[in-house]
């Protein structure tokens, strides 16, 4: 596979139509406008089996209802080569957003919304303005696995500052994760 275009903060986000794991939140099908809400969108490339993902699922979590409560709206992406690894299914995506996920869970069966956007990492958060401009990428905070170890919080900090209309003091951070399961 060639090397994937890297989207970064101040490039307009692509579009894209995915189809959506989670009935309880949005629609069949969305698009990146349907995510946005009166303030932007966090888009995070996520999956099921990643040991960074499943030890900040309460962190996400969390990020999600923070991101709802200060005007933004919030959607999961699962890129993840589901034949090589099962457990990013379409079918466990849909056992796994019914175990409490608030947010749609989009996904990206052709991986081209993760190689439009030059997603590297599951966790990997796209926070994009109404402007549709990413304003910030990276990672939540330091310590994806261990809360306990935290000593940064990017992503919260600059859902803070486009909340109140500032500028994202620190817009990008190298995202800590799993690669994402490209096919082959």
């Amino acid at each position: 596979m060639s090397t994937p275009i890297s989207l970064e903060p101040g490039d307009f986000a692509g579009n894209f139509s995915l189809s959506n794991a989670n009935p309880n939140f949005g629609k069949e099908l969305m698009t990146l406008a349907e995510t946005m809400s009166e303030k932007g969108t966090i888009v995070i490339f996520t999956c099921n089996h990643c040991p960074y993902v499943v030890g900040s699922e309460t962190r996400i979590e969390n990020m999600a209802i923070k991101a709802r409560v200060n005007g933004i709206g919030f959607v999961g992406i699962n890129s993840n080569d589901p034949v090589n690894y099962e457990s990013d299914s379409w079918n466990n995506m849909v056992k796994r957003a019914a175990k409490g996920m608030s947010y749609p869970y989009l996904h990206d069966e052709t991986q081209e919304v993760a190689t439009a956007y030059g997603a590297e990492r599951t966790p990997e958060f796209y926070l994009i303005n109404t402007e549709g401009i990413i304003v910030y990428r990276g990672r939540m905070d330091d310590s994806p696995r261990d809360p306990s170890h935290a000593t940064t919080a990017e992503l919260s900090d600059a859902i803070d500052s486009l909340a109140k209309g500032e500028a994202v003091a620190i817009q990008r951070t190298e995202s800590i994760g799993c690669s994402v399961k490209w096919k082959y």
